[in-house]
């Protein structure tokens, strides 16, 4: 993913979950905010109660490839802060790769 993709600053975040244009899963939990730029742009988010870092830029890594599957099919204008939930630790990557989908295509 670009870095023109990504949504980095704290007062981003802060406002976006402030909306509270949420979706929920039993993995993720997805924010969302319209914006006036021809891509979307993303933002991930994986608390430290998860793991360690190591294991938390792997989840980011692994969500960063679905997204970069994602974004080749759609574009809604919007940016999104996904946070994954305890749930989606163990989880394979072909499961996480269908609850996003089904959460960002509702």
């Amino acid at each position: 993913m670009k870095k023109l993709y990504v949504v980095k600053h704290q007062q981003d975040f802060d406002r976006i979950i402030k909306l509270n244009n949420k979706k929920v899963s039993s993995y993720f939990i997805v924010y969302s905010e319209d914006n006036d730029k021809k891509y979307d742009c993303y933002g991930i988010s994986v608390s430290k109660k998860i793991g360690n870092a190591v294991y938390r830029n792997k989840m980011k890594r692994r969500m960063r490839n679905i997204i970069d599957d994602y974004k080749k099919d759609y574009n809604n204008h919007k940016n999104y802060i996904i946070i994954l939930r305890r749930k989606g630790i163990d989880s394979s990557y072909n499961t996480l790769k269908e609850d996003f989908f089904n959460i960002m295509t509702k």
